[in-house]
């Protein structure tokens, strides 16, 4: 039963998060700027985070992780490197190329995952680990060059963002674990998201973000972005490490580029070619692969 919730968490945040970044891209076309963006979207959906949290269980549950010094110089780094550098490097990827690409490369992260399990000695390498992880690599390769040997079908910096925000998921997802052992997905994912909204809105002030003179629908995007983007993709991506091991959850979340594919395409009218189309469903086989070959155990991650 636990193991069917993590599922449906991570699925349902996967595919926010990549609903969630091709709405961010319109928003870009409508002249929003891209760091003002990320810093109002991780302070509201951080501050939402822990209101909600408080209602369920009170104000001093939402303090109490302060009360532990080492945890609380742990929650500081995983909310700037983790929160801030997962949110910023993918806004990047997608400002610079689309919301397709960002999120495929943003899902190097269980590649990421597993080699880095390997080289700590924690895990040895599975025919499970090498089909999920070759099936990773083929997509990435279709949808960053559509076939060619010789060129990518993106810019190359929105590659190197989207690689980046890969390493910074990797870490997101390992670190994770260890404040799941002592304190509620709410609590972490909130003050993570204040952290890094609070750090980032020194180059960034969230008053720089322009709002005005925008269509109305500009507005209910905004707040798609903030809420199911942000508050609850993160949300549910890191409740599902209540009962997935973070090898499972990164490689369930590849939903995300599935997502942000089908709306890149469909909705924003970008071009899309055909093979393309065969990474996404190499993606989507290595999913369905992770969901029928399921692992029970759970790896020690501890960075």
């Amino acid at each position: 039963m636990n193991r069917g919730k993590g599922f449906i968490f991570i699925i349902l945040g996967a595919i926010f998060w990549g609903i969630g970044g091709t709405v961010a891209k319109k928003l870009f076309q409508y002249g929003i700027d891209m760091g003002s963006l990320v810093t109002v979207r991780l302070l509201i959906a951080g501050i939402l985070l822990l209101a909600v949290q408080c209602c369920k269980k009170g104000s001093r549950n939402i303090f109490e992780i302060w009360t532990d010094k080492k945890l609380s110089l742990q929650l500081i780094l995983f909310g700037l490197v983790g929160m801030l550098g997962v949110q910023y490097t993918y806004m990047a990827s997608i400002d610079r190329g689309n919301a397709a690409v960002a999120t495929l490369l943003q899902y190097l992260a269980p590649v990421m995952i597993i080699v880095f399990l390997l080289i700590r000695g924690k895990s040895a390498p599975t025919k499970k680990d090498i089909f999920t992880a070759a099936l990773s690599l083929i997509g990435c390769f279709f949808l960053l060059t559509n076939g060619s040997l010789t060129q990518l079908s993106v810019p190359y910096d929105a590659v190197v963002w989207g690689v980046l925000s890969g390493v910074a998921l990797a870490f997101y997802t390992l670190y994770a674990v260890r404040f799941l052992k002592k304190y509620d997905s709410l609590v972490i994912v909130g003050w993570a998201m204040i952290i890094g909204g609070v750090a980032i809105s020194i180059i960034h002030p969230p008053w720089d973000l322009m709002i005005t003179n925008l269509p109305i629908e500009a507005y209910l995007y905004l707040i798609f972005v903030i809420i199911f983007g942000t508050m609850l993709a993160f949300w549910f991506y890191i409740e599902s490490l209540n009962s997935l091991s973070p090898k499972e959850s990164s490689l369930m979340g590849s939903l995300e580029p599935v997502a942000a594919v089908l709306t890149t395409v469909f909705w924003l009218k970008d071009p899309f070619g055909g093979f393309q189309w065969i990474g996404t469903s190499c993606i989507i086989i290595m999913i369905i692969f992770l969901a029928v070959h399921r692992d029970a155990s759970s790896n020690n991650t501890d960075l």
